[in-house]
C-alpha cells in the first residue's frame, strides 16, 4: 500500500511495508505542477501492463514496479484493485502512477484540490 500526501509544492508517494521491496522504490516525489489529475479506477488491473523492468507481477496477487507499455513508463504498486488510484503526470519520468491506497476517494480529492491552486 502507498501513502500519498501533499508536502509543500510536491505530491509524495511513500510505499509501506513489503511494497517497498516489490516495487523496488520506497518514495516518489512529483512537483504538483506536473500532476494532471487523479482518478479511482478499480478496473485498471485488467489493462495490459507491458514489459516489467524492474518490478514484480503475479497475476491476481500483486503488480508493482516500473512497467513499459506503448511508449509509456508507468509505476505500479497495487494488490487490491478496489483501492487503486491512477495519477496522471506530465513532463515526468513516469506518465502515470497506479497505486493502492487506504481511501481512494480521499486521495483523489486531495490531489484534485492541490492541483487546482
Amino acid at each position: 500500500m502507498a501513502v500519498v500526501s501533499v508536502q509543500g509544492q510536491d505530491l509524495v508517494v511513500e510505499m509501506e511495508g513489503l511494497d517497498k521491496l516489490w516495487a523496488l522504490k520506497s518514495r516518489l516525489t512529483i512537483p504538483l505542477a506536473n500532476v494532471r489529475g487523479a482518478t479511482v479506477d478499480p478496473g485498471i488491473l485488467g489493462e495490459p501492463k507491458g514489459v516489467r523492468a524492474p518490478g514484480t507481477h503475479l497475476p491476481k496477487v500483486i503488480t508493482a514496479g516500473t512497467f513499459h507499455h506503448e511508449g509509456e513508463k508507468v509505476f505500479w504498486a497495487v494488490r487490491d484493485a478496489q483501492k487503486a488510484v491512477v495519477v496522471e503526470l506530465a513532463d515526468e519520468t513516469y506518465t502515470r502512477l497506479v497505486v493502492e491506497v487506504d481511501d481512494p476517494r480521499a486521495v483523489v480529492a486531495m490531489v484534485e484540490k492541490a492541483t487546482r491552486r
